[in-house]
């Protein structure tokens, strides 16, 4: 499904160098100031990358789901934070009006997301509805020409930078299912809108996360998504099978990054005259890591190329972000245990890493929820 591989590799290699001449330096300041410097997120707009998925005919690059995986392995070998700043853009925000938007609502919201102008959030999860998302609370209720949206978000990326929010919000409280939910574009400078102090998190300082209050917080009718209610929760699980790829093509990525780091040290550092790569229990390690991220790259690889064919992959999106996501974790584990006392010292980076590639089990569906859907969906295959 790859279109063009001589302009893809171009892509590849202009991504590749900027984030070994501009994203890796900068990793150090990122880390000490919860901050990204807002020159590279700028150079980051003109490289094309808040519109990676957006499709040409909006001003963006329009790629496949196989050339953006293959983009996010290059893209995040380096902090978690620096991909963090488009990623609502480019996946969860986005996807929705480019899924089931009308006509107008793309027009109007898919050129200036594709540029950077606009920052889009995705606000699903509430202090009370995080996986379990159709028992989310926030009502959107009809008056007039607007919805009065009443409700807490919590743990909302990129909710301090957002231009938008793509909301979810029941619109029917009387239907307590998914039935209930739809979907909504929500200008964030909106009245009504309060946002929380930014969180402070175990690790991807620079990512930014807090919640999102709404207060009488009036939305037009004409930005419910494809101007149809009770979609909204179809629509979310659509845009989560495909953030569940794009989460595994980065936790592939990132690992690479950390096992790359760990395989230098080991060839430095020497210890009975030798380097230590040269034992074999540290040869284990590494071989364990490299085995476990080439298995999880072509997961990834595979369900991206099935999207692509026009196939259900919600088992193969769920199967790509449980394995990845434990895989980084093992392979962040594995190079702590390489570089030993040097592993846990902040001047290496290794221990900022650990500490960045636990969320990757939790967001956008956790290990124990992906294992859920898969078991689920192998039972509803089976039944004749």
């Amino acid at each position: 499904m790859i279109r063009d591989p001589e302009i893809l590799d171009a892509l590849l290699d202009s991504v590749s160098r900027f984030v070994r001449e501009r994203l890796v330096p900068a990793e150090h300041e990122v880390s000490e100031t919860d901050e990204i410097p807002p020159k590279i997120v700028e150079e980051m707009r003109q490289l094309g990358l808040f519109g990676l998925t957006i499709p040409e005919e909006f001003g963006g690059l329009g790629l496949t789901m196989e050339e953006e995986v293959r983009v996010l392995f290059e893209l995040c070998k380096t902090s978690p934070a620096f991909r963090s700043i488009i990623g609502t853009t480019v996946g969860i925000g986005s996807q929705g009006i480019l899924m089931d938007g009308t006509p107008e609502q793309k027009a109007e919201y898919l050129p200036r997301l594709a540029t950077g102008e606009l920052m889009a959030s995705f606000a699903l999860t509430e202090p009370d509805a995080g996986s379990d998302a159709a028992s989310l609370r926030t009502t959107a209720i009809l008056n007039g020409d607007h919805y009065v949206v009443n409700g807490t978000k919590r743990f909302i990326t990129n909710a301090p930078h957002a231009g938008i929010f793509t909301l979810m919000a029941r619109t029917n409280p009387a239907d307590k299912g998914a039935s209930g939910v739809s979907s909504f574009i929500v200008d964030a400078k909106s009245p009504g809108i309060i946002l929380g102090k930014n969180d402070k998190k175990m690790g991807q300082r620079g990512a930014h996360t807090c919640d999102v209050i709404f207060e009488d917080c009036r939305v037009p009718a004409a930005n419910l998504i494809g101007h149809t209610e009770g979609r909204g929760f179809k629509t979310a699980m659509k845009v989560l099978d495909k953030g569940r790829i794009h989460i595994a093509a980065v936790c592939v990525g990132v690992a690479q990054r950390i096992l790359d780091d760990a395989l230098r040290y080991a060839m430095e550092r020497k210890q009975f005259g030798q380097a230590i790569a040269e034992f074999q229990l540290i040869q284990a390690m590494l071989a364990d890591s490299q085995t476990e991220l080439y298995a999880a790259q072509c997961m990834v690889v595979d369900a991206a190329q099935r999207r692509d064919d026009g196939e259900n992959v919600s088992t193969q999106a769920s199967c790509c972000k449980l394995f990845a996501s434990e895989m980084v974790g093992r392979v962040a584990d594995r190079a702590v245990q390489i570089l030993g006392g040097a592993g846990y010292l902040a001047d290496y980076g290794i221990e900022r890493f650990y500490r960045d590639v636990r969320l990757f089990r939790l967001y956008e569906g956790t290990t124990q929820i992906q294992q859920i859907i898969i078991a689920r969906n192998m039972v509803r295959g089976a039944r004749p």
